[in-house]
């Protein structure tokens, strides 16, 4: 199947977020809204990254209807699946799929796909403001095998740049993070060769890294250290105003990351049976490489019907009007089809 998408831009950034909020978000027959509002409380968390669009999805159906309280807490997708696998929320963010160590039962839930966005390579270099990286040189800088920021590699794939002999600091995450999972995904697949530290939530990073909790303590490091580097979603890049480089493709064309680029990425992306989809090094000469998806873990079954009514109208809403807030946040909307599929497969896990 074939993805499109719409965009999002945003500076609501992470943290817990309780607004009053409703239930089936008023989309009509269409968009699987069944006219009877929910009430009472739904407690969330997980990712950072699709922080900035629940925040405004949230703030927004406030208006919708004001006698269910939705939060979420933005703890990480690592934290997400635990707390979700021991029962301590109602539904999670993830950005990264599902693993046996992540303490959740096998087929006690489904993944709902929400929204997409690029991850950036944000970076602090006083008078280099563009920068254009290739996949094996930004596997050998994360892998610490490149250093300084006037490497041969780096002053090659940008001879029109003056480089310093600064060394390089790379700013990565402490928290688990499907950040992490998706972008040591993207040098997993994009160079095998150089790339040695594996994929998931959690890397071993080299001696010159410096860790910071959630997407925006990536960003503050980044702000706050000459010569320093990191990965970070395009929301709290463009709000904290960080300069992002170019990455090389899979067609060997540097593309910055934009909402365009993402979109070219989720063209032609496969979806699978579970909903989950990789967009990360897609083919397109226009598609930005490291694109990643994110997704909300609800139940197959909740001892509380009111909590499954509520998460099942949230949840909609994000799938139906919700949708509309995607490119005022620097997010990718999910396309018509996958949409439908993930309505479907919310009203086939909740049912009425």
């Amino acid at each position: 199947m074939k993805l499109n998408r719409r965009a999002i831009i945003g500076g609501i950034t992470a943290g817990t977020l309780a607004f009053g909020l409703a239930a089936c978000g008023g989309g009509g027959d269409e968009e699987g809204g069944s006219g009877d509002l929910a009430s009472g409380e739904i407690n969330a968390s997980g990712a950072s990254f699709p922080d900035a669009f629940y925040a405004a999805a949230i703030e927004a159906y406030a208006e919708v209807n004001p006698d269910l309280m939705v939060s979420y807490n933005a703890t990480g997708s690592g934290t997400g699946k635990s707390e979700f696998g021991e029962g301590l929320n109602d539904f999670a963010g993830t950005d990264s799929l599902v693993k046996d160590d992540d303490g959740v039962e096998a087929g006690s839930f489904q993944y709902i796909p929400t929204v997409a966005a690029p991850i950036t390579v944000s970076y602090n270099l006083p008078g280099v403001d563009a920068l254009q990286l290739p996949q094996d040189v930004l596997a050998g800088i994360f892998g610490g095998t490149v250093t300084t920021w006037n490497d041969p590699t780096i002053a090659a794939a940008n001879p029109d740049a003056t480089l310093p002999d600064t060394a390089i600091t790379l700013a990565v995450r402490s928290d688990g993070s499907g950040t992490t999972t998706n972008f040591s995904k993207f040098l997993e697949a994009a160079s095998p060769d150089v790339w040695t530290l594996g994929s998931g939530d959690t890397i071993e990073w080299p001696g010159n890294a410096v860790a910071g909790e959630k997407n925006t303590g990536v960003a503050q490091i980044i702000q706050d250290t000459e010569g320093a580097i990191g990965y970070v979603d395009l929301a709290d890049a463009t709000e904290s105003g960080l300069v992002t480089a170019s990455i090389e493709n899979a067609d060997g064309a540097f593309i910055a990351p934009t909402l365009e680029g993402a979109t070219a990425a989720l063209d032609g992306a496969q979806v699978e049976a579970d909903l989950s989809y990789n967009p990360l090094n897609a083919a397109g000469a226009e598609a930005y490489p490291i694109t990643a998806p994110t997704y909300i873990l609800i139940r197959t079954e909740y001892d509380d019907p009111n909590v499954a009514a509520g998460v099942k109208e949230f949840v909609n809403y994000l799938l139906t009007d919700g949708q509309d807030l995607a490119a005022e946040n620097n997010f990718a909307a999910l396309p018509t089809g996958l949409r439908d599929q993930a309505v479907e497969a919310l009203n086939s896990t909740i049912a009425d």
